[in-house]
């Protein structure tokens, strides 16, 4: 984006200072999402108010009906009966902050997204990419109520393949916040390397292939490292028993395989990429770095499995953000010859 050039400089830095804000409120928000899901807290509210539902319940009674409308749940009739209004206040605490961290998202980004349009201070390039971004953030609204909704049926969990919608949705309205403050802050000409779109674009096929891990729950069948049964790298059977479709989405040994099968791949391909440019400057470094941090942060996981500080998993999340954040630096940093 060649934007970044024709502005005047304190526009430029005021909607790079705006940006950089939205993407570190949208990391912390994957993260609290992370936490959310670790304690079971997502499906603690099971109404979606976006005005009304921005004040937590003020006084006991207000409480109880809270934990009332939770009794009708799925989760509370087959996993948590045994609940008290103490114990429901904890996980509703952890949905409620994810929520309303969402909606001060929208606020942070719509109210200076306009303020600057009346001002006519956004040039007209990027006016349809800020655009696009209220819209991704409304449709993104929408899928985190649509993926609580499925679990509020007749199962104490939300649907996988929802999960997986909203996180990679999640990811990609960070990611085209953080290209967008990329291409202000350094404009670059000439079309990227495929080789990184290549990368770039395995990473975010390993985030979606997380949040099958973490939506069935397949992290925890197999708790050893390289190995994964008895032994075998390759789980005896899994490619005969379960049908191939839909069991690399709903079989937990085939999805844990996929999740660990892709690190490698990245992991090598990244290797190789480093190799051949580890005299050309940050972006190869920076990768390279990201990768390894998140490969041991995911290999220490699977070890120590089910048993996993809370703290871990979420660095573990936020790994994903820091290595998709840094292929996309390599993305636009270098280009194609």
């Amino acid at each position: 984006m060649a934007t970044g050039t024709s502005l005047p400089l304190h526009d430029r830095n005021r909607i790079v200072r705006w940006l950089v804000t939205v993407a570190a409120l949208i990391f912390v928000m994957v993260v609290l999402g992370g936490v959310t899901r670790l304690t079971e807290s997502g499906l603690s509210i099971v109404e979606w108010r976006p005005v009304t539902g921005t004040l937590p319940p003020l006084s006991d009674q207000a409480w109880q009906a809270e934990f009332d409308k939770y009794k009708t749940s799925p989760e509370f009739q087959k996993k948590n009966s045994d609940f008290s209004v103490a114990d429901f206040k904890t996980i509703f605490w952890f949905e409620y902050l994810h929520r309303l961290l969402g909606r001060l998202i929208g606020v942070v980004f719509a109210v200076p997204f306009f303020w600057m349009l009346w001002r006519r201070q956004i040039p007209g390039p990027l006016k349809p990419r800020l655009w696009l971004l209220l819209g991704l953030g409304a449709l993104q609204g929408f899928m985190g109520w649509f993926m609580v909704k499925s679990g509020l049926v007749d199962r104490p969990d939300v649907s996988q393949y929802r999960l997986a919608a909203h996180l990679g949705l999640a990811f990609a309205i960070y990611g085209y916040i953080v290209w967008l403050v990329y291409g202000l802050l350094r404009p670059q000409h000439g079309k990227p390397a495929p080789f990184v779109w290549a990368l770039t674009a395995l990473i975010f096929l390993q985030i979606l292939a997380g949040a099958f891990v973490a939506g069935i729950d397949a992290g925890f069948i197999y708790n050893t490292w390289p190995a994964m049964d008895n032994g075998h790298i390759i789980p005896p059977g899994i490619w005969t028993e379960p049908p191939l479709w839909p069991g690399m989405f709903e079989d937990h040994r085939i999805v844990q395989f996929n999740h660990r099968m892709l690190a490698y791949l990245i992991t090598l391909l990244v290797g190789v990429w480093w190799w051949l440019n580890r005299g050309k400057g940050a972006p190869a470094h920076l990768l390279a770095l990201a990768t390894l941090f998140q490969v041991f942060a995911g290999i220490v996981t699977v070890l120590i499995l089910p048993y996993v500080p809370a703290w871990l998993a979420v660095f573990h999340q936020a790994g994903g953000l820091v290595l998709f954040s840094a292929s996309l630096y390599a993305l636009h940093r270098v280009r194609k010859a």
